[in-house]
């Protein structure tokens, strides 16, 4: 098997499970007799991850670097925008009822992933 056909394979079964992870509805959780995880916020925040990971993957996998060891720029810039976009929805449309440092931390995160996606975006693209 390829390199371009295990990073596309790879890539799509990230993207299968970040978007389940993302919209796991509580109804499969009992069906399947796993825990609940109310309201989800973790489970979702890492489904947003998997599903960067899985655009990551497909960003290698487009490469033309054959030598790549790594997701590089792209790959850095799809997990860290996914995992903070999730994160800013959940605080702007969750009802989390958290303390205001609580607030102040997660905010605090959104604000590092998207900037530094920001700056890695800055920084790969050419000129």
């Amino acid at each position: 098997m390829s390199r371009t056909t295990l990073l596309v394979c790879d890539g799509v079964i990230n993207l299968a499970l970040g978007v389940l992870l993302i919209w796991f509805p509580d109804g499969l959780t009992q069906f399947l007799g796993l825990p609940s995880a109310e309201p989800g916020f973790y489970r979702s925040i890492l489904g947003a991850v998997l599903f960067g990971i899985g655009i990551a993957l497909m960003v290698e996998a487009r490469s033309r670097d054959r030598e790549s060891t790594g997701l590089g720029l792209g790959g850095a810039i799809a997990i860290n925008l996914c995992g903070g976009v999730a994160l800013a929805a959940w605080l702007i449309l969750g009802d989390l009822g958290l303390p205001m440092r609580g607030e102040i931390f997660l905010w605090g995160l959104v604000v590092i992933l998207v900037g530094i996606s920001g700056l890695e975006l800055m920084r790969s693209r050419p000129g």
